[in-house]
């Protein structure tokens, strides 16, 4: 990597990934289709995710649309299905749509690193969920947020459901999903679906600062509190207390807290490159 910067080869080119300052930008690249999901971005998409999150020079990823929207979800018009599709029985295209959700959201929300998403402008359906599967989401005042899926008569996929609910709550993923409403970024932050609104010129500048700081930061760390945060969401307080000692215990023996606690003495920032 040269000046801390690589490209990657994403096989196509509806989908570019670099690698910044340990920082892995990914960015579909349709705008002319508002980044919508296609056969070609998709594949690429999981690959790319797959391939980042495992990269140990990759520190965290960013995930970002070219132009001004996020991403649309799946492309509507091709939605029919092309023949071969559509001869396959009903428990192969739910084996394959099962396959298909694992390894994309599934294997985001599996990353151990963290995920931004900055949106430059509209998520809907299944590419809001892509978003929603990040631990953080900085917006651009013009994005705007939808379900969708009940507009076109479909239930929802890609984890939508879980996410909505664990992230809005029950009566809203309820209004959300029903009404497919477009909301704003001031709305969609005051329902917790977005971090930070920031203007449109800033956003790709705050995103990339926010995702270099946490790539740079101690990933022993924040792999274990991901850890500690996806157990809280299913097990009793109890259990969550007695995982918690484990993490807390394992991380104060690590090398990354002990160049943390000599930073804080020194009076200077702590360093955490090539400290696993």
């Amino acid at each position: 990597m040269s000046d801390g910067y690589a490209s990657i080869d994403t096989g196509t080119d509806e989908l570019l990934c670099s690698i910044r300052e340990r920082v892995a930008v990914i960015t579909l690249n349709r705008p002319q289709a508002r980044n919508s999901l296609s056969d070609h971005l998709t594949p690429a998409l999981r690959r790319m995710i797959k391939q980042t999150g495992d990269d140990p020079d990759v520190g965290a990823l960013l995930l970002t649309g070219a132009g001004t929207a996020f991403c649309s979800g799946g492309d509507i018009k091709g939605m029919g299905g092309n023949a071969s599709t559509q001869e396959m029985s009903f428990g192969s295209k739910v084996v394959r749509l099962q396959e298909r959700q694992r390894t994309l959201t599934g294997a985001l929300v599996a990353v151990r690193k963290p995920t931004i998403a900055a949106l430059p402008g509209p998520a809907a359906g299944a590419g809001l969920a892509i978003a929603l599967a990040c631990d953080i989401r900085i917006a651009a005042e013009s994005t705007i947020m939808t379900t969708g899926y009940a507009k076109i008569g479909l239930t929802g996929d890609y984890g939508i459901s879980w996410l909505l609910t664990r992230i809005a709550g029950t009566a809203r993923a309820r209004e959300l999903m029903f009404l497919s409403e477009r909301i704003d970024a001031r709305r969609a932050e005051a329902l917790g679906l977005i971090n930070r609104v920031v203007p449109d010129a800033d956003l790709q500048a705050e995103a990339f600062t926010i995702a270099r700081t946490l790539a740079n930061g101690p990933g022993g760390a924040f792999a274990a509190i991901k850890d500690n945060l996806d157990r809280a969401l299913s097990t009793d307080f109890l259990t969550s207390l007695d995982h918690e000692a484990e993490n807390m215990v394992a991380a104060a023996a690590s090398a990354q807290h002990k160049e943390a606690v000599r930073a804080f003495i020194e009076k200077r920032p702590a360093n955490f490159a090539g400290i696993r």
